[in-house]
């Protein structure tokens, strides 16, 4: 049985585009002597639908699609993800299901069991899980087909009571085939990998796993759709990043007609997504999937969205300097601007520095000073603030003109603002809202300041881009004479540690002591994420790349006491 698998980039409800790309898969499928073509969870809607799945006439369109899909499934086997009206009165409305289609009829219907309710999955929230679990057949072949999270709950602290492979070995399937929408982040693909190899050892059975691509606002899926044999051996691994359709063969004895890319490993560990094996913070770790996503993550949104051109503020820091860089290789240099606005407190050398930056870029980029406009308000307040002394709110003036003239400039032309602000700032609330918080897509917002420093190292390893003055010097909102990151904040070698225990590991304040942190440090750290959140609660969204981001996937209340 020739098996293709095709890891697409999806748009969320736009069914036309949608529907047009599976068949494309398909008819190249065909023309190649398929039988059985696999796609990914919810491609007939995208991933994740969220609320729109609230929508009759969202459901309506699902199955109008399907009824196109299948006039295509005639000599080959087609499964798609969508999701199924419940027939039943009892329970939610709708499964999360997979659509065998054969000889351009529907020849099964298969519901995922194991919903997702942690992190960026809501997935109880519209579906009811399946009770029922049986193999599809299928060309002389027992299918045994599952939907992502279905194949997860093999560790030995499983999140369910059910596990939809052992209701169905008794079956005696053939092969296991699972629909997936796992999202990035740069723990996880080894832990995915782990998980499916743990699955073909346990059953004794191949797998093939198709995973979805692309970036859908704030969540990224890499692909790297997988192929086992029952022996455990990966015998076909998708591109990352990439759109692909590729083919392996199932032979009659079970075994994949394919070269072995990695040898099978018989290690055994936790898996599950919403486990982090990692013990601390490594900033270089997996710097180029960190890079890839965040490139995908500004392609898709603007793509998505109908933009084209980009606009951000440049100061001569590390985190404008990254930013810009990723923003001019997702969109293409003539198409991102960037906007010098030194105020009295900037360094010449910082205004050098970015200008540096896009001439290495080839960029358009303007200078403007807000000398006068920061003195204006100034003058126009003194009768209010009086004679008291510069604090922050006179820093924040300077944030917010800057923020001010950005969005003016996006009005005028037509741009989007990227914003520039990292994970480690967002944690401590050092930002300022409506001012550089600013923004209508995060590009570095789940990236800690240390990571921003790999990121400028990976973007400069063949040449220098990012001047080498940029990612040496002291970091600096340059808002008053002399300011350094560092007299607010911790160095951010020991700062992003802590924060990493307690965002990514959970870790509580006596946990993160234990390590060696000073007290004093951890206990003010802690207070300050806490104290923020109803900063980050007005922020636009990030792109995560993390097993933990703030947004949608980390959700803590605004007026809160604990540890503040």
């Amino acid at each position: 049985m020739k098996i293709f698998l095709a890891q697409q980039n999806y748009h969320i409800g736009n069914f036309e585009y949608n529907t047009q790309k599976i068949i494309a898969a398909i008819e190249e499928a065909k023309a190649q002597g398929g039988d059985l073509i696999v796609f990914s969870e919810l491609c007939v809607c995208g991933y994740p639908p969220r609320d729109f799945l609230e929508f009759n006439d969202f459901i309506n369109q699902c199955y109008e699609s399907i009824n196109r899909i299948k006039e295509h499934a005639d000599t080959i086997g087609v499964l798609v993800g969508s999701p199924a009206r419940n027939p039943k009165i009892e329970g939610k409305d709708l499964f999360n299901a997979a659509f065998l289609l054969y000889e351009k009829e529907i020849q099964a219907e298969v519901h995922k069991t194991l919903l997702p309710t942690y992190d960026i999955f809501d997935e109880y929230r519209y579906f009811e899980p399946s009770m029922e679990w049986n193999v599809v057949p299928f060309k002389g072949k027992k299918l045994a087909i599952t939907i992502c999270e279905d194949i997860w709950n093999i560790d030995d602290n499983p999140l369910y009571i059910i596990c939809p492979m052992d209701k169905m070995m008794h079956q005696q399937p053939d092969i296991m085939v699972n629909l997936s929408a796992s999202p990035f982040d740069y723990m996880h693909e080894e832990g995915r990998k782990k998980v499916i190899r743990n699955n073909v050892l346990k059953y004794k059975l191949p797998m093939v796993y198709c995973n979805a691509v692309g970036s859908q606002t704030e969540v990224v899926f890499d692909g790297a759709s997988l192929v086992f044999d029952k022996d455990g051996n990966l015998c076909k691994a998708l591109p990352a990043f990439e759109e692909a359709v590729q083919s392996v063969t199932l032979k009659d004895d079970g075994t994949i007609c394919e070269s072995i890319v990695e040898p099978a490993s018989f290690s055994t560990g936790k898996g599950n997504a919403v486990h982090i094996t990692q013990q601390v913070l490594e900033p270089e770790e997996n710097i180029d999937r960190i890079y890839k996503a965040l490139v995908m993550g500004i392609k898709d949104y603007f793509e998505k969205m109908g933009f084209s051109k980009a606009i951000l503020g440049s100061s001569g820091g590390i985190d404008s300097a990254v930013t810009l860089a990723i923003a001019c290789e997702a969109l293409g240099k003539e198409n991102v601007r960037a906007v010098l606005m030194p105020s009295p407190y900037s360094t010449e050398h910082s205004v050098n520095d970015a200008v540096q930056l896009s001439e290495a870029l080839q960029n358009p980029y303007d200078i403007i000073r807000i000398n006068t406009i920061y003195e204006a308000f100034l003058t126009t307040l003194k009768p209010i603030f009086q004679d008291l002394p510069f604090s922050l709110a006179e820093e924040n003036i300077q944030s917010r003109t800057r923020g001010n003239l950005l969005m003016a400039i996006a009005n005028k032309f037509g741009y989007i603002l990227l914003n520039t602000s990292n994970k480690s700032e967002l944690a401590t609330g050092y930002g300022t809202l409506y001012g550089d918080m600013a923004g209508g897509l995060g590009v570095l917002g789940d990236c800690y300041k240390t990571q921003v420093y790999a990121l400028a190292r990976y973007i400069n390893r063949e040449s220098v881009i990012i001047p080498e003055n940029i990612i040496y010097k002291a970091p600096s909102a340059e808002l008053r004479p002399d300011q350094k990151d560092s007299d607010s904040l911790p160095e951010y070698e020991v700062l992003d540690q802590i924060l990493f225990q307690y965002i990514e590991k959970r870790q509580g304040p006596a946990e993160i002591k234990a390590q060696g942190f000073a007290a004093a440090l951890v206990d003010r750290t802690l207070a300050l994420v806490n104290r923020n959140e109803y900063k980050r609660n007005q922020f636009c969204p990030i792109i995560r790349v993390s097993p933990k981001a703030f947004g949608v996937g980390r959700r803590v209340p605004i007026v809160g006491k604990y540890l503040s």
